[in-house]
């Protein structure tokens, strides 16, 4: 396997990995070699992102709360960042658990501590999906979503990403040149039967969005809310009427298709390059134009 390294304009640092004579991959330097941290790593948007990040040369650790059933694909994304030439570190945990949360960064310290170079985090992806998709509002008591489920759900979808920036930052685990990237969606200002909660969840999460952007902006670190289009993910098939969700998207979106993990990915990979530090506190659409009809 042969690397070759170009550099142009002194601003990107691009490095051409070839083998047999074809090239493998092309790799910043600029994120090559450095840590991302990814929640909810192990399915849907945040196992593409940990893949193409990997692809891209950097180093992951996953958040991920999986049982026996599903844990043969975590190993199976593991295997693959392996593959690629990058160190791994998965965590089987409740990210908004902040007992487990303090504990796993204390972890995530010590290995960082122990590589030859001081290390940090360069991109942090909060990519949680978890919550209660209840009415607000029905003729039963046992049908409404309650207060502990609602709690849940904006503790979970919105305000761990909160949490866990300011374990990083205060630990100086994240320093300048940090990237923040959180998932949202249309939900976050349009309504669907059932959807309340997240809806609720992914409005917080881009409301702390621009909080992060505003205050850590000093500290040359950016925050980026991407609003996906519809992607076929458990996440979605776990809605009520996801089928009616995917039939209006197809034919709403000006693109003729739906969105894809590896098209999010694509664009958090470009968003995490040099060049992009002037870009923070936005809702960033990765939909292919749906959201505009």
């Amino acid at each position: 396997m042969v690397s070759l390294k170009l550099i142009s304009n002194c601003v990107e640092s691009l490095v051409f990995v070839f083998k047999g004579g074809r090239v493998l991959s092309v790799q910043n330097s600029v994120i090559k070699g450095n840590w991302a941290l990814i929640l909810g790593a192990s399915s849907g948007f945040g196992e593409a992102i940990s893949l193409k990040l990997a692809e891209a040369g950097m180093h992951i650790f996953g958040i991920h709360l999986d049982r026996k059933s599903t844990i043969a694909n975590v190993e199976r994304v593991i295997s693959q960042i392996k593959e690629m030439g990058g160190q791994v570190a998965f965590f089987n945990i409740n990210a908004a658990d902040p007992v487990k949360r303090k504990e796993t960064v204390d972890h995530i310290e010590s290995v960082l501590k122990e590589n030859e170079n001081a290390s940090v985090i360069k991109v942090l992806v909060h990519s949680l999906a978890f919550g209660t998709l209840k009415p607000y509002i029905s003729s039963s008591q046992n049908e409404i979503v309650t207060e502990s489920n609602m709690n849940m759900t904006l503790d979970v979808m919105a305000h761990s990403l909160v949490y866990w920036v300011q374990e990083l930052v205060l630990r100086k685990l994240m320093v300048s040149g940090g990237r923040i990237f959180a998932m949202t969606s249309a939900g976050g200002h349009r309504v669907w039967p059932t959807y309340g909660p997240v809806s609720a969840a992914k409005a917080a999460l881009e409301a702390h969005i621009r909080q992060l952007a505003f205050e850590l902006a000093s500290l040359g670190i950016t925050a980026n809310a991407i609003r996906a289009g519809v992607t076929k993910t458990p996440a979605l098939h776990r809605i009520p009427g996801s089928e009616t969700i995917i039939k209006k998207a197809l034919e709403a979106n000006p693109s003729g298709r739906l969105t894809t993990p590896k098209d999010v990915a694509e664009a958090i990979v470009a968003l995490s390059q040099s060049g992009t530090h002037w870009i923070t506190g936005n809702i960033i659409g990765v939909d292919g134009g749906e959201d505009l009809i």
